[in-house]
């Protein structure tokens, strides 16, 4: 009987850890290291590589895990990132909220984790924007002292001093609105800057309508890399898409692949 009660004890701990593999091998490998971000990681290992970590920001009780691109000035939180249309990002407020996809892959990381990241007061945040044609031509945003506002007043997108090639489409091109410090709309959640939105002659309901996906919208604005992912050859004409206006000479280009992160600065 004892020989019995073994074999099956060692049976289901050969089936937890089938199990257990299994989970790791669809999220990609876990870093044990523990950080308040990525760029503290980073700091305290300097040859540390990009992966999936475990991350507690100051005043959080539940830590998480985010994936950290380890570059040469310093660790990016990545938490947004788009390559095809294996994903969908037509999502709802509590999905963008909570975050969707694989970190190792194409992913929303939450609305509420980059909050919960970005609200810590000792330090400043820089955040990237890298996008790439479907002809491989790559170009990149960053904006100084990024942070998003709580969720009762939407998540309320927050951008200081741009630098890059790519162009700052956060503020519009050809003479569009601004988008920084609105909040973020879906199309269960309207926080848009109009009410209704006015496309030539067609009224509607929200930007998210008409753009795709989910962003700060504001009537509704250059950029929107949350939207329909387009193939080559249907990448060109769409209102829904993966635009950074400001980039492309083709007003309604989709572009191929998109990557938003985030670093801390101590000040």
């Amino acid at each position: 009987m004892k020989s019995l009660a073994l074999f099956v004890g060692l049976i289901l701990v050969f089936l937890s850890s089938q199990t257990e593999a299994k989970q790791t091998k669809k999220q990609g490998p876990t870093v044990s290291s523990q950080g308040t971000d990525c760029t503290q990681i980073k700091a305290l290992s300097p040859h540390a590589s990009s992966g999936v970590y475990v991350i507690r920001p100051h005043g959080v009780k539940t830590p998480f895990k985010v994936y950290c691109e380890m570059q040469a000035d310093g660790g990016w939180m990545v938490f947004q990132r788009r390559s095809g249309g294996e994903v969908s990002f037509e999502r709802k407020w509590a999905a963008y909220k909570k975050g969707f996809g694989n970190l190792t892959h194409d992913h929303w990381l939450g609305l509420k984790q980059v909050f919960t990241v970005t609200k810590d007061k000792t330090k400043t945040w820089t955040m990237r924007v890298d996008i790439a044609d479907h002809k491989g031509v790559a170009a990149f945003a960053e904006y100084k002292n990024f942070r998003l506002g709580n969720g009762k007043k939407g998540f309320k997108l927050h951008v200081g001093e741009y630098k890059g090639d790519a162009g700052d489409a956060i503020r519009g091109a050809d003479g569009e609105v601004d988008q920084n410090g609105y909040g973020f709309s879906t199309f269960d959640r309207d926080n848009d800057g109009c009410s209704p939105c006015i496309f030539g002659d067609i009224a509607q309901d929200q930007c998210t309508r008409v753009e795709g996906g989910a962003w700060w919208y504001s009537q509704c604005g250059s950029a929107g890399l949350n939207g329909h992912w387009h193939p080559f050859g249907d990448h060109i004409g769409y209102g829904s898409g993966l635009h950074w206006r400001t980039w492309n000479s083709h007003r309604m280009y989709s572009v191929k692949t998109s990557r938003m992160m985030i670093k801390a600065t101590h000040v």
